[in-house]
C-alpha cells in the first residue's frame, strides 16, 4: 500500500487517508437517493410531466448512481492516485431530467401518442455516452491539458474561492430544506433567516420545529468542527458531522420522531433486476434525434463543456487547497484524473445515470488530510457497498452534511488573499466568477464568465498580448453557450 500510493512521499498515513475517505463519503452520500429522486421526480412513483414513472426505473438509477460513483472513484484512486471522489453531478442531473422530458415531448408530438418516458430516458443516456466518448478523446489527445493551461492566473485564483462559496451556499441553502404537510419546501437561508421566525412558523406549521432542529444541528456542527480544527484534532470534520448527527437524532426523539424508523422496512438487497430492465445499456439513438439533429448535437456539446470545466475547476481548486500544485501552478497527473472522470461518465451512461463528475465535496476529505488515491479507494468501496448499506448511509442527516460543507467552504475562500485588488482586470473576473458559480451552481459557468470578462478587459485595455488565442476561443465558446445555442 505504501509503495503504490506513496503515502510517506505525500506526507500522509493510512489512518489519515481512511478518515479522509469516510469524511468525503459522508458529505456526498446524499447523492445516492437524491440523484434518482431528481431524475424521475422526487420519489419512486412520483410523476414527471406525463405518465407515472415506475418504481423499477428509480431502482435502476439508484444502482447506476452507486456503481458509476464507485467505479469512477476507484479509477481516480488507481490511475491518478488523487483523493478526489466522483458521482453523478448535481445540476447536471436536473438538466438531464429536463432534456429527457424534452425528448419525451418531441416523441409524443412526432408520434401523436403518449410518450414512453423510459424510451426517452434511453435517448438521454445516448447523449451522455456520446459526450463521455468525446470527453475521453479530448483527454487522450491532450486537448484538455491545453485548455487547462489556457485558463489565466487571474481566473485560477478565483476557482477555489468560488467552489468554497458554492459549498457554503449549498450548506446554508439547498442542502438544508424541510417539507411541510402540503409538500411545500422551505430552506434555512431563504426562509428561516430571511422571513423571520414568526412568518416562517405561520407558513410551515408543524414543520417549523423540524426547521429549528435543522438550524441548531447545522451550527452546532459548524462550531464543533471549527473548535476541533483550531485545536488540530485529526478528523475534526468527520467528528463534527458525527456530533451534529447525534444532536439531530436526539432532537428527533424529543419531537416524538424516530430517526431510525426507516431501518425497519429497509430493503437490503440490490434491485439488479430492475436495473437490467430499465437502465442497463438502454440506449435509444433513434429517439435522440427526435429533437432534431442540430439540437441533439448542441445538447451533447453542452454536456461535454459543462462536465469538462466543472472537472477542471474542481480538480484545480481542491488541489490548490491541498498544496498539490507544482511550481508552475499545475496539478501533476491531471491527464489521468480527467481520464478517470471521462471514463466514469461512460460507465454512468452504460449503467443508466447522468454525467458523472468530480465532486466538490472531495474538499472535505482533503481538509482532513487526504492526499492520495487511498482516500478515493475508501470512498469508492463505500459507494459500492452502498448497494447493500444504503439505509445506513441515509441516517446521516442533511444538517450534519451542511455543517461540513459550510466549514470547508469557508477555508477554501482563503485563496482570495492572493488576488491583486489593485488590478481591475483581475478583481472583476474573480468577483463575477464567485457570483456566477454560486447563483448557477455550476463551476463551469463561473469559469466561463471569468474567461469572458478577463478577455474583454485585457483586449479593451490594450493588453492583448497577455491573452492567449485559446483563452479567447474558450471565451467565445462560452458566449455562444450563454446567449445563442446552448
Amino acid at each position: 500500500m505504501e509503495k503504490f500510493f506513496k503515502l510517506k512521499e505525500n506526507g500522509t498515513t493510512v489512518r489519515t487517508e481512511i478518515i479522509a475517505g469516510l469524511t468525503t463519503f459522508m458529505t456526498m452520500a446524499y447523492i445516492i437517493a437524491l440523484n434518482p429522486n431528481l431524475i424521475v421526480g422526487f420519489g419512486a412513483n412520483a410523476p414527471m410531466p406525463g405518465p407515472q414513472t415506475p418504481a423499477p426505473l428509480w431502482n435502476g438509477i439508484f444502482l447506476a448512481t452507486v456503481i458509476s460513483a464507485g467505479i469512477g472513484t476507484l479509477l481516480m484512486a488507481f490511475l491518478a492516485n488523487k483523493p478526489f471522489a466522483m458521482a453523478p453531478g448535481m445540476g447536471l442531473n436536473s438538466y438531464f431530467a429536463t432534456v429527457v422530458a424534452g425528448i419525451a415531448a418531441a416523441m409524443a408530438a412526432a408520434g401523436g401518442v403518449d410518450y414512453n418516458f423510459e424510451s426517452a430516458y434511453g435517448a438521454g443516456l445516448a447523449i451522455i455516452l456520446i459526450s463521455g466518448i468525446l470527453f475521453t478523446i479530448l483527454t487522450l489527445l491532450n486537448v484538455r491539458e491545453k485548455i487547462v493551461d489556457a485558463i489565466p492566473k487571474a481566473v485560477r485564483l478565483g476557482i477555489p474561492a468560488g467552489i468554497g462559496l458554492m459549498l457554503v451556499n449549498i450548506g446554508l441553502g439547498s442542502n438544508a430544506g424541510v417539507q411541510d404537510a402540503s409538500f411545500n419546501m422551505y430552506y434555512m437561508l431563504a426562509n428561516f433567516f430571511t422571513d423571520g421566525p414568526s412568518a416562517t412558523a405561520a407558513a410551515m406549521g408543524d414543520a417549523y420545529g423540524q426547521m429549528v432542529l435543522y438550524v441548531v444541528t447545522t451550527f452546532i456542527g459548524v462550531f464543533a468542527i471549527a473548535i476541533m480544527h483550531h485545536k488540530k484534532v485529526k478528523g475534526s470534520v468527520l467528528f463534527g458531522m458525527l456530533i451534529a448527527s447525534v444532536v439531530f437524532w436526539i432532537g428527533s426523539f424529543i419531537r416524538g420522531e424516530n430517526p431510525f424508523v426507516s431501518l425497519a422496512s429497509a430493503n437490503w438487497m440490490p434491485p439488479f433486476g430492475d436495473m437490467v430492465k430499465t437502465t442497463l445499456f438502454k440506449f435509444d439513438f433513434k429517439g435522440l434525434f427526435s429533437i432534431g439533429v442540430f439540437s441533439a448535437l448542441m445538447t451533447v456539446i453542452s454536456f461535454c463543456m459543462v462536465d469538462m470545466f466543472d472537472t477542471i475547476g474542481t480538480l484545480y481548486g481542491t488541489a490548490k487547497r491541498a498544496n498539490m500544485l507544482d511550481k508552475s501552478g499545475n496539478m501533476p497527473q491531471m491527464k489521468q484524473a480527467m481520464l478517470s472522470d471521462s471514463v466514469a461518465t461512460m460507465v454512468g451512461a452504460c449503467t443508466g445515470t447522468s454525467t458523472v463528475t468530480t465532486f466538490i465535496e472531495s474538499a472535505a476529505g482533503v481538509e482532513e488530510g487526504g492526499r492520495t488515491g487511498l482516500t478515493s479507494l475508501v470512498v469508492g468501496v463505500l459507494f459500492l457497498l452502498s448497494m447493500f448499506i444504503a439505509p445506513i448511509a441515509a441516517l446521516i442527516p442533511a444538517p450534519a452534511t451542511s455543517a461540513a460543507l459550510i466549514f470547508v467552504g469557508v477555508l477554501m475562500m482563503g485563496s482570495l488573499k492572493e488576488v491583486d485588488y489593485a488590478d481591475v482586470s483581475v478583481v472583476l473576473p474573480v468577483v463575477l466568477m464567485l457570483v456566477f458559480m454560486m447563483v448557477s451552481s455550476s463551476i463551469g459557468s463561473g469559469i466561463g464568465m471569468g474567461l469572458i470578462s478577463y478577455s474583454v478587459l485585457k483586449i479593451c485595455t490594450g493588453k492583448f498580448k497577455e491573452v492567449s488565442w485559446l483563452t479567447i476561443v474558450l471565451a467565445i465558446l462560452f458566449v455562444l453557450k450563454f446567449f445563442i445555442v446552448f
